[in-house]
């Protein structure tokens, strides 16, 4: 009776609490926010200016008085004050109005994290307004928002790519067989880039620029049509801001590294699963998802390093947020996928 008054008088939520986006998934609406994971604050008083979309134009582009930072870093929060802000703000923009009653939340967290850093997004979600939090591996709701059967006896295998993490699991009975948490995504291919840039043309630019790089002409495969980009930056040597063509080819080997070393965990989780597993994977391939999921060719790269199917899911960067709305509304399945 008690929990019915709680679910007339709260929403429910599930977040997908990323490096580089935050998605909140409403109980019966779908995905109704997908906002960059940054906070502007004031250096002075410490004040709250913006999050968000309007917080990450600000990057790299702020006076000195005001700092763009983001709150998250390698999947888990590097700043707590910073996060709890950032959560509330959404919270309170996605629920449209007050509550009586604080929102049951469900939010995902990267696989093999420490007992500190659960207790750090439990309490950050707390202190943002949450009545109950239960958190649930990334690569465990990625492989339900992509539609794997996690519950048959067979075997599931995911590679999630997101911002600061990429996770591979293999999951059979709604459990974890194998995951490892690789510390590499699409912001380690973002500085990649930018190094390079400095590197090979003394030429400056920020992660903005890394980032249109990648998405534009960035691949893990050689691609059959060559493609280039015109960037702007600052000369090193001389100061004075410069113009430079920038080929896939360039794109590809900044970011060779990087890619390497998911395809590296991938092997690694090959080589740890059971034979039987392994025999499931073979007929039914590998799901990609999370934004790194996009990088060109990079099935194409997994395909021919693996011999195996790879598969792009069909919303590879909602993935996450709707495996967690399917928990948040089967209490069946929450109940077996939450970690403790």
């Amino acid at each position: 009776m008690l929990n019915g008054l709680y679910n007339v008088f709260s929403s429910d939520l599930a977040i997908d609490l990323g490096t580089a986006n935050t998605l909140i998934y409403v109980k019966g609406k779908g995905v109704v926010c997908d906002e960059p994971s940054v906070v502007a604050i004031n250096n002075h008083n410490k004040e709250t200016l913006a999050v968000g979309d309007e917080a990450k134009c600000m990057l790299g582009r702020t006076p000195a008085n005001i700092v763009a930072i983001r709150p998250m870093k390698d999947g888990v929060i590097a700043s707590f004050e910073h996060t709890e802000k950032m959560l509330r703000y959404f919270i309170q923009k996605t629920l449209n109005k007050k509550k009586f009653i604080g929102p049951r939340i469900v939010i995902c967290v990267p696989s093999g994290v420490t007992q500190v850093e659960k207790r750090a997004v439990k309490d950050s979600a707390i202190q943002a307004g949450a009545r109950e939090v239960y958190l649930v591996e990334e690569p465990m709701a990625a492989a339900i928002g992509a539609g794997l059967p996690i519950e048959e006896p067979s075997g599931n295998m995911v590679v999630d790519i997101g911002g600061g993490t990429t996770e591979v699991a293999v999951i059979s009975l709604s459990g974890i067989v194998y995951s490892n948490s690789v510390r590499v995504g699409g912001d380690e291919m973002d500085d990649a880039i930018v190094n390079y840039i400095k590197r090979k043309y003394n030429l400056l630019i920020g992660t903005s620029t890394a980032e249109k790089i990648k998405k534009e002409i960035g691949s893990a495969f050689p691609m059959e049509e060559r493609k280039t980009i015109k960037i702007k930056g600052r000369d090193m040597v001389s100061g004075i801001p410069q113009t430079r063509e920038i080929s896939d080819a360039e794109a590809r080997e900044a970011i060779e590294e990087a890619v390497t070393k998911i395809v590296d965990a991938v092997r690694i989780a090959l080589e740890k699963t059971p034979p039987e597993l392994s025999a499931d994977i073979v007929d039914r391939g590998i799901v990609l998802t999370g934004g790194g999921a996009l990088l060109k060719g990079l099935d194409k790269r997994l395909e021919s390093e693996t011999k195996l199917p790879i598969l792009v899911s069909d919303d590879p960067l909602r993935a996450v947020v709707m495996g967690a709305g399917k928990v948040l509304d089967n209490i069946e399945l929450l109940k077996k996928v939450t970690i403790d």
